[in-house]
């Protein structure tokens, strides 16, 4: 799998821009997820091919805050994909991920919400 960046709900495009310029030189897949998609396995989104698509489209309420996946970078592209966010001025995200095999088949709600309580446990 192509090293690939996922971001979700993004909606300010200012911010969306700033991100993906800083994200840019490392040389990753930047792709931003449509609502529709937040049923769908994030394996599946971040490219995995042994992962299959459902069907549905998803049409209930944006989550709650901005989210990165990141899928498929080693350690070290992962630090570096974390330093571009912070280098990029845009102020924290608090929702980030990386793809595992453990959450490839979850889907966008189901990732988003894991991280939440994680986020909400250390804070």
């Amino acid at each position: 799998m192509k090293a690939t960046i996922l971001l979700f709900h993004f909606s300010d495009k200012d911010r969306r821009n700033r991100l993906t310029r800083a994200l840019l030189p490392l040389r990753m897949k930047i792709k931003e997820v449509a609502r529709e998609d937040y049923l769908q396995p994030v394996g599946y989104l971040a490219g995995n091919k042994e992962i299959l698509p459902l069907n549905e489209k998803y049409e209930g309420e944006e989550l709650e805050g901005e989210m990165i996946l990141m899928a498929g970078l080693s350690s070290s592209q992962v630090d570096q994909a974390l330093k571009a966010v912070r280098k990029s001025g845009i102020g924290p995200v608090p929702y980030k991920a990386v793809l595992t095999s453990s959450n490839q088949n979850w889907n966008v709600w189901k990732l988003f919400q894991e991280i939440k309580a994680e986020h909400e446990q250390m804070n």
